[in-house]
């Protein structure tokens, strides 16, 4: 008879609960990503508007105006896509010490189980060796005098 772990159920769980953890992980890696590359993007547009607004200084005081609003309105996105990044960073870390425990609860599982195993194959050894003790046992015969 082959081993059963009674608890394969409970193991089939853990390990889609590490699986989806690990999806979660992946998703939110992907949205830093993206978060990093907008900040990066508009860190880059606010030092080339502040350059060319640096180099129009005899521009006309309208023109000027304009970018100096839109110098202000970038430096509020980049503010804002700062935060949206250390956002993700903290979500990114969440689901990665989230994902280090649900693979910790899996493989005390598999240890269990390999445990139960081992043991279950010590006793059928046993059994077997009993058996075999028996029947030799049975089969050995004394000399006669």
């Amino acid at each position: 008879m082959p081993f059963h772990f009674k608890m394969q159920k409970v193991l089939d769980y853990r390990e889609q609960l590490e699986e989806e953890a690990k999806v979660d992980l992946a998703l939110k890696q992907r949205l830093l990503e993206d978060s990093r590359a907008l900040f990066e993007r508009l860190k880059t547009e606010l030092r080339q508007c502040e350059d060319r607004l640096f180099q129009s200084a005899l521009a006309p005081q309208g023109e000027r105006w304009l970018m100096e609003q839109y110098l202000k309105g970038l430096k509020g996105d980049v503010a804002n896509a700062a935060m949206q990044t250390r956002m993700h960073e903290q979500l990114v870390d969440e689901a990665r010490k989230m994902l280090a425990a649900r693979a910790i609860e899996r493989k005390l599982l598999e240890k269990l189980k390999e445990r139960q195993n081992l043991q279950y194959l010590r006793e059928e050894q046993l059994k077997e060796q009993r058996v075999n003790d028996e029947t030799a046992t049975l089969r050995y015969k004394a000399p006669t005098l």
